[in-house]
């Protein structure tokens, strides 16, 4: 059991999940150390590692459940320390924004507490419309904090509230826990 589980470890999508593990501390530090510009490139780093690590699982046939797992802990952790990090950096900025960062922050905790609250362990849907919510967040954090430029960012937080309602759902139709849920439609048709 435990060699098995250091096998799905030691694959290539799950290495660059677990290097989210590693960047995120990186970008706290340089949030606290107020270095601008290199926070924004370890964030695209992790962005990207984001990206490529369910991408390659497919292109490798090297999807699991506990890829899945590490790939939502990863999530949780990043984004987590995103929150934090950017509040750090832009006081101002985020003030302005609060109602579309509660927005996303509140779309982001809400299906992770219901999903918990069913099923006592987190879900990992990974649904369309969350894959299309992380990319328009991650593209608008650097349009909001390089030009200060927000409707990108007000739009991100609208699909991220779809999303949401979407996981809410889909935690509410399931009687059991599922992975890599591509849309609630998917889950209600089987």
């Amino acid at each position: 059991m435990e060699s098995s589980v250091l096998k799905q470890l030691n694959t290539l999508p799950n290495l660059l999940t677990c290097s989210r593990f590693i960047l995120a501390p990186i970008l706290l530090w340089l949030a606290w150390q107020g270095y601008e510009t290199a926070f924004f490139i370890v964030l695209a780093i992790t962005f990207l590692t984001d990206v490529l690590d369910g991408f390659t699982a497919r292109l490798l046939n090297q999807s699991s459940e506990l890829g899945a797992r590490l790939d939502t802990l990863a999530d949780l952790v990043v984004y987590t320390i995103l929150a934090i990090s950017v509040w750090w950096l832009w006081p101002d900025i985020i003030q302005r924004e609060i109602t579309y960062v509660l927005l996303v922050i509140g779309s982001y905790i809400s299906p992770i507490l219901i999903g918990f609250i069913k099923f006592h362990t987190l879900t990992s849907y990974h649904t369309w419309l969350v894959k299309l919510a992380v990319v328009l967040l991650g593209l608008s954090f650097f349009i909001l904090f390089i030009f200060d430029l927000a409707w990108p960012f007000h739009v991100a937080a609208l699909v991220c509230a779809l999303a949401a309602i979407e996981e809410i759902a889909i935690s509410f139709s399931s009687d059991e826990i599922q992975s890599d849920i591509p849309s609630l439609w998917h889950l209600l048709r089987h």
